[in-house]
């Protein structure tokens, strides 16, 4: 990795492609905080803990109100791309702009890239996959995902819950890209290429508390029927296997 240590932590640069509701960014600040929030709890899931800063250096980026904010690639290692509420699909500058810097990072044979909800389907979009909304509709809560044989590998489990908030989707598999899982709702569910990409359409960032919170806002801005608030509220306390994804990250960043 040029002139950076193999045995320093990763530089990471987590592209931050909105801002969370109040609630959550009365607690976290920002998305960047909760995915270090993720990262930290997963460093202390290890059989063996280990502590974030030995893994991690991370630094956050706002891709959405600063066109400047992208790092330099030389000074990283590896990018993961953040969820948002927008639409990966659309046309906005900001999200042409951050598709383009996902092919310089895919394409740089050495910058690592992860992606989660909105971050999976640009790395979909930055590989000529089709996305859109999903015409089964939202997924929203802790779902169960089945796992491929690979899946089963990366993420180290038979079967894989994590919550879900999404309406979008990866409609056909980037060529050249292993499937990982899959639901009812989503084909698409996680892209793996080794040493280049990895990425889930779900939340392993979000907990519970989050989760209420936004399915609280959804309903009560009419963007999620009655329906399937309840039903999200009813899976919501299930248990999710964020963690041990995040572990699968941490691995794939260091392989």
């Amino acid at each position: 990795m040029g002139s950076h240590s193999t045995n320093a932590p990763i530089r990471l640069a987590i592209l931050e492609a909105d801002t969370p509701i109040p609630p959550i960014r009365a607690k976290y600040q920002s998305y960047g905080v909760v995915f270090t929030h993720m990262f930290r709890r997963a460093c202390a899931s290890f059989s063996h803990p280990v502590s974030l800063e030995s893994q991690l250096s991370l630094s956050f980026h706002d891709v959405v109100r600063d066109s400047t904010a992208y790092p330099d690639l030389e000074s990283i290692d590896a990018v993961l791309i953040t969820g948002s509420k927008y639409d990966a699909f659309d046309g906005d500058e900001w999200i042409l702009r951050l598709t383009e810097f996902t092919k310089r990072c895919l394409n740089s044979g050495r910058i690592r890239v992860i992606g989660v909800c909105f971050g999976h389907q640009i790395i979909g979009r930055a590989l000529g996959a089709k996305l859109g909304r999903n015409p089964r509709g939202w997924e929203v809560s802790v779902v169960e995902h089945e796992l491929t044989d690979e899946g089963k590998r990366i993420f180290g489990m038979e079967k894989m819950s994590i919550h879900q908030m999404h309406r979008d989707a990866v409609l056909s598999a980037p060529a050249g890209v292993a499937q990982l899982a899959r639901t009812d709702v989503c084909a698409t569910q996680a892209m793996y290429v080794p040493g280049q990409l990895i990425s889930v359409q779900g939340h392993p960032e979000f907990t519970e508390e989050m989760v209420r919170e936004l399915l609280n806002a959804r309903k009560s801005s009419g963007i999620i029927t009655d329906d399937i608030y309840h039903d999200g509220v009813n899976r919501v306390a299930n248990k999710q296997d964020g963690v041990e994804v995040a572990q699968a990250f941490l691995r794939f960043l260091h392989g």
